[in-house]
């Protein structure tokens, strides 16, 4: 599709892209026109990308190398005859498959969302006459009718325009409605600074416009945000990544030791067949069967607790990437701040009024209020009257009818006291001139009564007002000569807050005018005061960033608005940006910077910088793979259509529930439900828990693995009978992880999992100190199983009683070793035994189970086992005991340097 490739509308005059179009802007394009063009572009609509099949889907769930490692063991105990032990395995590779499926056909909607958001009607000019058309049958040229709620079919260069206003947030960022006029415009300008552009998906709150079409379905911008969403990368998280890796080494660990096995018996002489026997029962004792079931569950159980906090995961492995995230990048409108314009400032009478509270409810007070001060009460009057905005409040929630700034001076006056059914009464309005973008200004004309002059409120730019007035207001309710520098002054100062500043406005006409002329307020106006408003920042979401610099975690702030607003929230959130003297926005970075500088230059300038302005959505995607470059785990938060590619792209996309677009969600991991950025602070307290109780489930767990295929290798070695047969290893590795492992999915977060920095996602699993515990484990379970084996032999002759033995040291070592395992640096005892109450349960169902593996006859025949004494069991718990009390020990070496250091 030809997409006008260098062809920047918005720096042309509208003339001359009709010229181009070779249209007639008031007959439009004619039929001939519209099939060949119809022919050449195609239709308006977003091209459906090819992805995988359901069934590719589902059967590379089981491309991963643990996988492979369950369905060779499937068929060896198969192969060996043991259906039942077949069956398990194969079945444990099933469910993960079929989890895992399910959650990956969940984020398949990305694209299919962007173009749902295009299906729409239009109105166009086509040969001579107007007519209402579905949206897909636009061309390029098509003369388009735009009026207030109308979603914009196209993109659209402008050339008549009355008082237009769009919602350009889902795909700007820009938290108020855009002002749009007709004019051309610097080639340069950004996305969101191209006010003669009316951009697909857009919403048109007030006014009209009349435009011609100049991109069409994947040509607009909203089709290259489909595009990049379809070309962004499917990233493995870290905690995927970290288990392939680790799978890798322990399949070749795997096969290099059944290797070693049938070689050294070999070569003593001993029969082959026995021989791969004696490999295959190393190998099925070697594998952590119960490892991806129990990530799921872990993961599982994640996904519950953060749902309880406000955080929807889609996709499962995202649970642990939050927890790992080095990097959030926030979009600001709310998710930082509260998305509800409020007034903070006011400026009359030659002062200035601190204004609290947040938002569309009028609780808070303006500082200083008097209702004697005539100068206060007549800008709140004024921005209450000259007003054309509702308010609806109900159970769920406020709703703002009409323009959000002029919600935010209704909320004003009502912290002034003054309420609009009142005022309304008392000050009726008669006529009105509405806003317009070439005149920058709004008035309405007032009722005072009979005999009395009527009252005009002018609410618009300062420098309209300034051009208008010679006299201001006083708070005694004198008039006295205007002071422009002084009320330029504050305005500059306000402006450094980041406010958007109005200036208010009186003027009193005769009682015989009815209507209102753009004569009658060209001049002799009365300035009354200033209003500075802004999206305030959340008061949870600064309380969340401290937490967040305090957990080692840096948060970015990347928005479509202005440096100076941008740089003002930024300040207030406490990122780490100071504003310098005369240049509110030294420390951020624009979408115009970062357009002028090469990839390698950004890497290095998105490390040091807190605040991002003006961004498009294909800068967000390329700072986001900046950050990554660099080694960091990338959270990514968004609402809009501009946000989907950098969703998707990053480590874990996070998007709002209820503000934010359908495009975003399905692109994202996770959902807050709440929209509130100090969710995702829970929600990454959270992944750390689930990381902490995984890492806690495979150190626990693969200690037994290691003592199974050493005590196997050992009996090959030695020339003796297995000490434990592979069914028998079998049952040990699943009962033991679903009986006492899984309770580990159960355990509280530790205190302080908030004060530690994030791990190096370069970092493998497991560290060189938890592999000296593991294979500390290990050779213990080797000398107590084999120990206890060849000694009961020695006592009773009984082969069935010695292995019997074997599996209950292996399964009653497990059990004591479960406590140590809650934690890698407290003692149970200082845990609490009842904090975690699953893992006593466990125990108790454990014994029981062996109870029955000992003593049940038919459980004898199935596994081999045989009844024991009291003697043994006292052997078993004694080894169990003492194999507690090494960990312990270990567990307090190991910390007391790091104590120490605490203490220093």
């Amino acid at each position: 599709m030809d997409c006008f490739s260098g062809k920047v509308w918005h720096h042309l005059p509208s003339k001359e892209v009709l010229e181009v179009f070779q249209v007639d802007p008031d007959k439009g394009l004619d039929t001939l026109q519209i099939k060949w063009r119809t022919d050449e572009f195609g239709p308006n609509a977003l091209t459906t990308r090819r992805g995988k099949t359901k069934l590719e889907r589902f059967l590379l769930q089981f491309h991963q190398p643990l996988v492979y490692i369950l369905v060779a063991a499937g068929i060896i105990t198969a192969a060996l005859g043991e259906v039942v032990d077949s069956a398990v395995i194969v079945g444990v590779v099933l469910v993960n498959a079929i989890v895992g499926y399910i959650q990956e056909a969940k984020a398949a909607g990305a694209l299919e969302a962007l173009a749902n958001s295009m299906i729409t009607e239009a109105v166009v000019i086509r040969s001579g006459s107007t007519r209402r058309v579905a949206a897909s049958e636009l061309v390029p040229g098509d003369i388009v009718v735009l009026r207030s709620g109308d979603k914009v079919p196209a993109d659209l260069r402008l050339f008549s325009i009355k008082d237009l206003r769009v919602d350009e947030s889902a795909l700007t960022g820009e938290s108020v409605p855009v002002g749009k006029a007709a004019d051309a415009l610097p080639q340069d300008a950004v996305l969101g600074d191209r006010r003669n552009m009316a951009y697909a998906s857009t919403l048109i709150t007030y006014g009209q416009a009349t435009g011609v079409v100049v991109s069409t379905g994947d040509c607009t911008e909203i089709g290259r945000i489909s595009t990049m969403v379809s070309e962004a990368d499917e990233l493995a998280t870290p905690l995927t990544r970290k288990i392939a890796s680790f799978s890798h080494i322990l399949l070749w660990a795997i096969l290099a030791l059944a290797a070693l096995t049938f070689t050294a018996g070999v070569l003593r002489g001993e029969k082959a067949a026995d021989m791969f026997m004696a490999a295959v029962a190393l190998a099925v004792g070697a594998i952590p069967e119960g490892l991806p079931a129990a990530v799921t569950v872990i993961l599982a159980m994640g996904v519950s607790r953060m749902a309880a906090r406000g955080a929807i995961i889609r996709k499962l492995p995202a649970v642990e990437t939050l927890g790992g995230a080095s990097v959030i990048c926030s979009d600001k409108t709310g998710t930082l701040t509260e998305n509800q314009m409020t007034v903070t400032a006011i400026f009359a009478g030659r002062a200035s009024h601190a204004v609290s509270g947040a938002g569309y409810q009028p609780e808070g007070d303006i500082e200083g209020f008097d209702e004697r001060n005539q100068a206060l009460r007549t800008t709140l009057l004024a921005g209450l009257l000259c007003n054309d905005t509702s308010i609806e409040y109900s159970e769920t929630g406020e709703k703002v009818v009409g323009d959000p700034t002029e919600a935010a001076l209704i909320v004003a006056a009502g912290k002034g006291g003054l309420r609009l059914d009142e005022q309304s009464r008392s000050l009726p309005r008669i006529d009105t001139l509405p806003f317009e973008s070439e005149h920058q200004y709004m008035a309405t004309l007032h009722d005072q009564g009979a005999s009395n002059p009527r009252l005009v409120f002018f609410k618009g730019s300062v420098e309209t007002v300034l051009d208008r007035a010679a006299m201001e207001l006083h708070a005694d309710g004198t008039l006295q000569p205007l002071d422009p520098d002084a009320i330029r002054a504050e305005v500059e100062r306000l402006g450094m807050d980041g406010m958007r500043v109005l200036a208010m406005a009186c003027k009193e006409l005769p009682a015989e005018i009815s209507s209102l002329s753009h004569e009658h307020v060209s001049s002799d106006l009365i300035f009354i005061g200033l209003t500075g408003m802004i999206d305030p920042p959340r008061p949870e979401a600064v309380q969340a960033v401290h937490a967040f610099h305090r957990a080692g975690v840096k948060v970015k702030m990347i928005t479509g608005d202005h440096a100076v607003t941008a740089a003002a929230i930024g300040v207030q959130l406490g990122l780490g940006i100071e504003t310098c003297p005369g240049s509110p926005t030294c420390q951020v970075m624009t979408g115009a910077d970062m357009s002028r500088i090469s990839d390698e230059e950004l890497v290095a300038k998105a490390a040091d910088t807190a605040v991002f302005a003006r961004v498009a959505p294909d800068q967000k995607l390329r700072l986001v793979m900046a950050l990554q470059s660099r080694g960091e785990v990338v959270a990514m938060t968004g609402d809009g259509v501009n946000d989907a590619p950098a969703l998707k792209q990053a480590d874990i996309g996070v998007a709002m529930g209820k503000g934010g677009t359908e495009a975003a969600k399905e692109a994202s991991d996770m959902i807050l439900t709440d929209d509130n950025f100090a969710t995702i602070e829970a929600a990454v307290e959270e992944g750390r828990g689930v990381y902490d109780n995984l890492l806690k489930f495979i150190v626990w767990t693969l200690p037994t693995n290691v003592g199974e295929g050493l005590v196997i290798l050992a009996a090959v070695l030695l020339g003796v009978a297995l000490p434990i047969l592979p069914v028998q290893i079998l049952w040990i590795n699943m009962t033991t992880a679903g009986c006492l492992g899984l309770m580990l999915a159960f355990e509280p977060k530790e205190p302080g999992i908030m004060d530690r920095h994030p791990r190096d996602p370069r970092m493998p699993i497991l560290d060189s100190q938890l592999y000296i515990r593991i294979m500390l484990v290990g050779g213990m379970l080797l000398i107590a199983a084999f120990g206890l084996y060849e000694w009961e032999l020695l006592t009773t002759g009984v082969q069935e009683q010695a292995r019997t033995v074997a599996v209950n040291v292996f399964v009653m070592v497990e059990a004591f070793y479960l406590f140590n395992s809650r934690s890698f640096s407290r003692s149970p005892f200082a845990l609490g035994l009842w904090t975690n109450p699953w893992v006593v349960g466990g125990f108790a169902i454990m014994v029981v189970l062996q109870l029955a593996f000992t003593y049940v006859p038919f459980m004898n025949v199935l596994f081999g086992s045989a009844p024991i004494g009291i003697l043994p069991w006292l052997k078993i718990i004694g080894v169990s005991i003492l194999a507690f009390i090494v960990i312990e020990v270990e567990k307090w070496l190991r910390n007391r340097p790091a104590k120490a250091a605490g203490h220093a």
